[in-house]
């Protein structure tokens, strides 16, 4: 098994393809879609690049995942079904509870709340077959209540539950997300796998300037993460949490993103001047 990475720099995400070199089968996790939030408008430059490298590797895509609904950048996922359309488009199951939340922040009348604008649905526990590729699915809330992680082999794939040591954790302020949710997660969860366990990060924030880092291990965290360590308690860590993410901005690619990706990232229906909108809530600041 080898993993291609691909870096996107405006949105510190991690695009991951993982393919057997002799089966040539591959899947996608975490496709990114470029946005320009200045002009509203999206374009390919890193589904291209994820296609460019499918293609000169003569790969067989089989599967197209998201480790949950991002609120920092819209998922490549459809664009990419699109042009493989072969490959099936999964996420986990809990979506469902991120649909509910959302269709009501954002008045969303016409929006599906039963997860069928994906392909697949994946509950926790359950193991996967992606041509030759085995995985686990292992659902890692906190951050959001659908958050997965995806076990290949001694590689996991962690999207925004666990980052490199240097950094931490993802936040838990979204809605439904959880402190002690994370907490669980990574501590009792992750943390129980073999230290040597390679662990692949949704995104890299290159904290003070660093080169851009992206795996790290089980054992490594366990030893160092900054923020949830093996010898973390749980009131240390959701006091940290509770307090750092009282004092974060919201992403800035929150508004566009969340709608196009809780309805399997998918673009509005474009109306009838033929043009396509997305919504943003106007309130007074509070």
């Amino acid at each position: 098994m080898k993993i291609e990475t691909h870096f996107h720099e405006d949105t510190f995400t991690l695009t991951y393809i993982v393919y057997d070199e002799s089966s040539k089968d591959a899947v996608v996790i975490d496709p990114v879609l470029d946005y320009n939030p200045n002009s509203s408008s999206f374009f390919y430059d890193a589904i291209d690049k994820v296609q460019a490298f499918l293609e000169k590797e003569s790969l067989n895509l089989k599967l197209i995942l998201d480790t949950h609904a991002h609120a920092d950048h819209l998922s490549g996922a459809q664009e990419l079904k699109k042009r493989f359309p072969f490959a099936p488009y999964g996420i986990g199951c809990e979506i469902t509870q991120v649909q509910e939340v959302f269709k009501g922040i954002y008045n969303l009348k016409e929006l599906k709340t039963d997860g069928s604008q994906f392909d697949l649905l994946f509950a926790d526990g359950q193991e996967m077959q992606a041509g030759t590729l085995k995985f686990k699915v292992l659902h890692t809330p906190g951050h959001t209540p659908a958050c997965y992680s995806y076990l290949v082999e001694d590689c996991l794939f962690t999207g925004d539950a666990l980052f490199m040591p240097d950094f931490g954790t993802g936040r838990c302020d979204f809605p439904r997300g959880s402190a002690e949710d994370l907490y669980n997660t990574v501590h009792d969860k992750l943390y129980s796998l073999p230290d040597e366990t390679r662990v692949f990060v949704g995104h890299d924030y290159q904290p003070e300037g660093r080169e851009l880092k992206f795996e790290t291990s089980i054992g490594e965290s366990k030893a160092q993460n900054k923020q949830l360590k093996a010898s973390t308690s749980k009131e240390e860590f959701v006091k940290f949490r509770s307090e750092r993410d009282a004092v974060l901005d919201a992403p800035r690619l929150l508004l566009p993103s969340i709608q196009v990706n809780i309805d399997g990232a998918k673009f509005p229906q474009p109306e009838d001047n033929g043009a396509m909108y997305l919504k943003i809530p106007f309130r007074a600041r509070g």
